[in-house]
């Protein structure tokens, strides 16, 4: 075994202090969010809290999770993640893969096409003209598909599958395998890594949204769960015009330092929870889409 020599220990506890003081700068914040939630808010706002929790009380979950809106949310947020990763996973296949092959004639025409979208879209207002004209206002439709699909995820599955091996094509070709079904049986099965990332793109970007519910839901019982925090936060921030003395306003400002943390780690869970069964494909299929090509 080689000996280190000193400027290799000094590289190593250099190498090590850095990956420590950057997994710390990561994760202070989010273990200061958690203690926060569930801490005393005079405690947090004055700066007492930053290592431990000081005065524990579970008053602001309790005020969280007795909201009955707060389960309509988590409900309505789940349907419109599921139904945006499944559509924009199919939307995204059906336009990666084609444009991945060399013998699409004009692939290059329509990847421009995709490209500019980067860049520039309809606008807010011919978009909610649009919309209400197919009759979709306050429906579920424009929040799952205006979202659900970008020319970023489709860059990135058409670069993963330009790097899959294009003897196997030949040769299904040669056995007489027809598009579809090389898709479906060798495609498909290959791509697991990328459909994860585009599932995971997918979902992240469906549940924390909020603005699309903002401007096309009108209907509370259709609201996602980002909506209905930020709902809650407004009607629990005091007013100059609705409070009636310092009291109140104060009590007012308590409710709300109380709950906000707690809300940010109810919005938070299920996304730190599904992350861990997704990060071995995730981290694959980012590495793969972004380098080959």
């Amino acid at each position: 075994m080689k000996r280190k020599t000193a400027s290799d220990v000094l590289f190593d506890i250099t190498n090590y202090t850095l990956l420590i003081g950057f997994t710390l700068m990561i994760l202070y914040p989010l273990y200061f969010i958690l203690i926060a939630s569930f801490s005393d808010p005079n405690q947090v706002s004055t700066g007492r809290v930053w290592l431990f929790p000081q005065g524990i009380t579970f008053e602001g979950y309790e005020r969280i999770f007795g909201n009955k809106e707060i389960w309509i949310g988590y409900r309505n947020s789940i349907v419109y993640a599921a139904l945006s990763a499944f559509i924009g996973t199919a939307l995204a296949i059906m336009a990666a893969y084609p444009l991945s092959r060399k013998d699409f004639y004009g692939r290059h025409v329509f990847m421009l096409f995709f490209a500019i979208t980067l860049f520039f879209n309809g606008g807010l207002i011919p978009t909610y003209l649009q919309v209400r004209k197919m009759h979709m206002v306050d429906t579920i439709w424009p929040v799952i598909l205006l979202t659900c699909v970008d020319a970023f995820v489709i860059i990135i599955a058409r670069t993963f599958f330009q790097g899959l091996p294009e003897e196997i094509r030949e040769s299904a070709n040669m056995d007489g395998c027809t598009n579809l079904r090389y898709i479906w049986s060798f495609v498909l099965p290959l791509s697991k890594p990328i459909i994860a990332v585009l599932v995971l793109f997918a979902i992240v970007r469906q549940w924390n949204g909020f603005f699309d519910a903002l401007i096309y839901l009108k209907d509370q019982s259709k609201f996602p769960l980002q909506l209905i925090l930020r709902n809650i936060l407004i009607e629990n921030q005091p007013s100059g015009n609705l409070v009636a003395d310092l009291q109140e306003a104060v009590e007012q400002q308590r409710i709300v330092g109380l709950i906000k943390y707690g809300l940010i780690i109810v919005a938070a869970l299920p996304l730190l929870i599904l992350y861990p069964f997704l990060q071995r494909y995730f981290v694959q299929g980012v590495f793969i889409g972004s380098v080959k090509g």
